[in-house]
């Protein structure tokens, strides 16, 4: 076969891992382009072949990788190197295939690197405006050209997405339609993710001994999970033997995932999936136990995770995490039994729990052990407490 790129961006053309036997200096209107014809033969056999055949040395050669700098790319290919090493032993005896590999370890390469089962999530944090957005982007080229031969995943189940400050709809924009859900397993449950079709995958990373923690005190009890995105929790509740769960979002694109996960597992029965808005439900129930004295409608265990910043158009409600939070705790301990748990988490970082809560109730930081090792080098990536009601 024969194949002709025309570029205006000749550093985008050498990552194609093939060398043009003709090339021709062309303009495109008033930019100077290139026309590269490349012969394709079986030097150039597909991206799966050659995994098979050359992973194992692309491990140990970063020359096979096209990058711009190759210094800072080395760099780069150690830290994950090293990393991997660590990680994966770890997540192998602790029976995990969902865990973080890399994150912002080195400030020039600002970016996440999740491996799920056999495929690679990457994250990239937008760089400040202090940093050259040309070289920003060459270095994320740099890391994507390194990251197959460091992990021996094909660079064709790489998937990169970009973070930002999200705010309004924003928050819950579709970014592709491929629909390629996968199953993974946590703590003996089946899950569902998504790499490619939002922002986040369905399942958290970061809370997974929040998750497991659950699942051991979930025995006979009855489990409200609140802003329960794609109930993962509730699915570690229900197999730790809950007699009934409760999952609240807004969103009925999660609520139809969370279904998914609980039926995956085998479980169809005594488990409700309510889509409304969680603070006004949230609001509304918590009078509703006060005024009728329904100690019947309460909870023995409740998992609270509000996101930092929500409004929708669904709604008339603004949700501020730091400013709302008194509130929030206080209903849910309303909905909770005398010797019930609530856990409450958030990842703003710069949350600073009210005092008078610690004067209302019996509240325990638990975030140190909330935060699995695999993300042990980003102590900020979520706040957990452990709420009680005084007795």
């Amino acid at each position: 076969w024969q194949a002709a790129v025309f570029t205006g961006n000749v550093e985008l053309a050498r990552r194609m891992r093939l060398a043009p036997h003709k090339q021709y200096q062309l303009m495109n209107g008033a930019l100077p382009c290139k026309l590269l014809l490349f012969e394709v033969d079986d030097r150039a056999r597909s991206s799966d072949e050659k995994s098979v055949a050359s992973s194992q040395s692309a491990k140990n050669n970063l020359e096979q990788a096209p990058v711009v700098n190759r210094e800072q790319a080395q760099m780069f290919a150690n830290r994950l190197k090293k990393n991997l090493k660590q990680i994966s032993k770890w997540a192998k005896k602790e029976n995990i295939s969902c865990y973080r590999i890399y994150d912002a370890d080195m400030p020039e390469f600002a970016i996440a690197v999740d491996k799920y089962n056999d495929w690679i999530h990457v994250q990239e944090y937008v760089a400040p405006k202090t940093i050259d957005p040309e070289k920003a982007s060459q270095r994320l080229l740099d890391t994507l050209a390194v990251i197959p031969g460091v992990t021996g995943i094909d660079a064709n189940k790489i998937v990169l997405k970009r973070r930002k400050k999200q705010s309004g709809a924003g928050q819950y924009q579709k970014l592709s339609h491929a629909g390629d859900a996968m199953e993974v397993v946590e703590g003996g449950c089946r899950l569902l993710v998504n790499l490619t079709d939002y922002l986040d995958t369905g399942l958290f990373l970061d809370h997974r001994p929040l998750r497991l923690r659950i699942q051991q005190e979930a025995k006979g009890k009855r489990f409200l999970n609140l802003f329960c995105y794609t109930a993962t929790a509730s699915v570690h509740a229900a197999s730790g033997g809950a007699v009934e769960t409760v999952s609240v979002d807004l969103s009925n694109t999660y609520l139809r995932w969370a279904e998914k996960n609980m039926q995956l597992n085998g479980f169809r029965h005594g488990h409700q999936f309510v889509q409304t808005d969680c603070v006004q439900w949230l609001s509304d129930l918590s009078k509703d136990i006060v005024k009728n004295e329904n100690h019947q409608e309460k909870f023995d265990l409740i998992f609270m995770d509000p996101p930092t910043f929500s409004n929708s158009k669904s709604t008339e409600n603004v949700l501020d995490i730091q400013r709302d939070h008194v509130g929030l705790i206080n209903q849910a301990m309303q909905c909770l039994t005398d010797d019930g748990v609530l856990y409450f988490s958030n990842n703003f970082r710069k949350f600073k729990l009210e005092p008078v809560l610690k004067e209302q109730f019996v509240v325990e930081d638990i975030t140190a052990q909330s935060i699995p090792k695999d993300f042990a080098r980003n102590a900020k990536i979520h706040n957990c407490w452990r709420i009680n009601h005084k007795i």
